[in-house]
């Protein structure tokens, strides 16, 4: 695949999930008891303007704390490992970088500059380790000229562009059997189902406020209008459910309550399987334990009574 040429950058970056326990094992090894943060390279290809990056590999690093300016990045390492990675799987080339931020740091713009060696127009990926807010923990950015209208020279900036979680059908059955294991198994389908859906809820209440935020800011001057944000909103707000129709609200309150009767009914089956399954074994071991018992007191009867002909046979001897 070609590298990242061009003067438009890729519109959306694409993160696979074994990028991401790469990263969180890099971090968890290195930096898990510090401030310090996490470099790596990222490995994918580019496919028309999306960046898929699906492999990664962690880099030795070192920044002082007080002088962001005064970092050490082993670039001869990077050679190495890339060269490795490239006799593997030769479709993977080097497309960026990733840190453990959790937020940019003014030493990112000169690291970026040094991947330049590397591709022409690398991506940076900021992953947020220790998430603290619901939503994907990843954030991408490609370096723009940001030229001024005053007339000064112009200077490098980090333009943001999306990114999602992507994976393949193999890392999905991956993914599915890693949490499997560190799933709690004392939790019923109906409580995670319930947690599951106030997760999402939180998400979602996290993005209504991120849009109700934007909107005040624009509506007090304080950002400029984008076209085609509004335009985003637009069509969510056209998605939505028209409840003021009045055939509409008690077809969603149907709905709604034949699906919360089918996870009742669900629960409740569930509930008395498995209390009869309890029943079932008690009523098994209670018997196995009668059959034991009476096994027992066979063989202490028939010890007695080879007791007991011993002794007859003794005395009339």
């Amino acid at each position: 695949m070609p590298g990242l040429e061009g003067t438009a950058n890729p519109s959306k970056v694409v993160v696979h999930p074994l990028v991401l326990l790469s990263v969180v094992d890099h971090y968890n090894r290195v930096a898990a008891s510090s401030k310090k943060r996490v470099v790596g390279v990222l490995l994918g290809q580019v496919e028309g303007n999306t960046v898929n990056v699906a492999n990664s590999f962690a880099v030795p690093f070192e920044e002082d704390e007080k002088n962001p300016s005064v970092w050490f990045l082993d670039h001869n390492y990077v050679d190495t490992m890339r060269d490795m990675f490239k006799k593997v799987n030769a479709k993977e080339k080097v497309v960026g970088w990733y840190h453990s931020g959790p937020k940019l740091r003014s030493s990112d713009l000169l690291i970026n500059e040094l991947f330049k060696r590397y591709t022409s127009n690398p991506v940076m990926v900021v992953v947020d380790v220790q998430p603290k807010t619901i939503g994907i923990p990843t954030d991408a950015y490609f370096a723009v000229e940001d030229i001024h209208d005053d007339g000064t020279a112009a200077t490098k900036t980090f333009e943001h562009v999306p990114s999602e979680i992507g994976a393949e059908e193999a890392e999905e059955v991956g993914v599915e059997h890693l949490l499997r294991d560190i799933k709690d198994n004392s939790v019923g389908t109906l409580a995670t189902r319930v947690t599951h859906q106030l997760t999402s809820l939180h998400g979602l209440a996290e993005r209504l406020a991120g849009i109700r935020e934007y909107l005040q800011q624009v509506l007090s001057d304080k950002l400029p209008v984008n076209s085609e944000i509004i335009q985003n909103l637009q069509d969510i707000f056209n998605l939505l459910p028209n409840l003021t129709i009045p055939d509409d609200a008690p077809a969603f309150t149907v709905q709604t309550n034949d699906e919360y009767a089918l996870i009742y009914v669900s629960a409740m089956a569930r509930a008395i399987i498995a209390l009869h399954d309890l029943i079932n074994n008690k009523i098994e071991n209670r018997q196995m334990e009668l059959e034991a018992d009476a096994k027992e007191a066979e063989a202490k009867e028939g010890t007695e009574q080879a007791k007991v002909s011993t002794e007859t046979d003794s005395k009339g001897v």
